[in-house]
């Protein structure tokens, strides 16, 4: 079956480009103009992928995402924009985003890309077929089906990259994994990514987990990488 894609852009120029271009390819592809089109289309049909414009007339591409996940739209995201600025990089993924591709952009890159998310999401969909539907590390109760994550009871809220980050962490604790190892198991690249990604997602769940009490559930390997340190007791 061919993979759905929507790209929400709003130069028709480059909407049209990049149509043509993942048509060639394979994919099964749709455009929207317009972030309130944009939001229509990804709430009403199934998309595999979708390509995100930040900078969109109605209706910014941040806003489109964060309605998406707010209301439990778990399809991919990657944001393609010509901001270049480390903080909208940030936001994007912390609202959950998974990937950023900044403009000008190479067609090899993007399609990459393209493949290296649905990649991982195919491999996501086989693993649900063995590994069990819930994990628990001392008082961390991670429900793999539902997505929830929940701490002596209490849910916690998790980007979508912050949940893909401890679950796969949660299913290996006290494995030290390297920047590179979480970049491809977690965000699917196959190719160097930029290992700040990760280190800005162990923050934040650092800060998350540990709101709940003293314990840093990541342990620092300098100069190689993380591990999940669960509670001794």
């Amino acid at each position: 079956m061919r993979r759905r894609i929507l790209v929400v852009e709003d130069d028709v120029t480059l909407r049209q480009a990049l149509t043509f271009n993942l048509r060639r390819d394979g994919y099964d592809v749709s455009g929207a103009g317009d972030g309130e089109s944009g939001l229509a289309a990804a709430r009403g049909q199934r998309f595999d992928l979708i390509l995100l414009d930040l900078m969109l007339p109605a209706m910014s591409g941040l806003e489109v995402l964060r309605a998406l996940r707010g209301d439990g739209v778990t399809t991919p995201v990657i944001i393609v924009s010509a901001k270049t600025d480390e903080v909208d990089r940030v936001v994007g993924l912390k609202i959950g985003a998974d990937d950023y591709v900044t403009k000008p952009f190479s067609r090899p890159e993007l399609l990459a890309r393209v493949e290296a998310v649905l990649r991982r999401q195919r491999r996501e969909g086989s693993d649900l077929e063995t590994r069990p539907a819930r994990l628990e590390i001392g008082p961390v109760a991670i429900d793999l089906e539902r997505r929830q994550v929940s701490i002596d009871g209490a849910l916690t809220h998790l980007t979508t990259k912050e949940f893909d980050l401890l679950a796969f962490m949660a299913g290996n604790p006290g494995r030290i994994f390297t920047r590179d190892q979480l970049l491809s198991r977690v965000w699917g690249y196959d190719f160097a990514g930029d290992g700040r990604t990760v280190d800005v997602h162990v923050s934040w769940l650092r800060g998350k987990l540990r709101g709940q009490g003293d314990h840093n559930w990541f342990r620092t390997v300098r100069g190689v990488g993380y591990a999940l340190s669960p509670p001794t007791t």
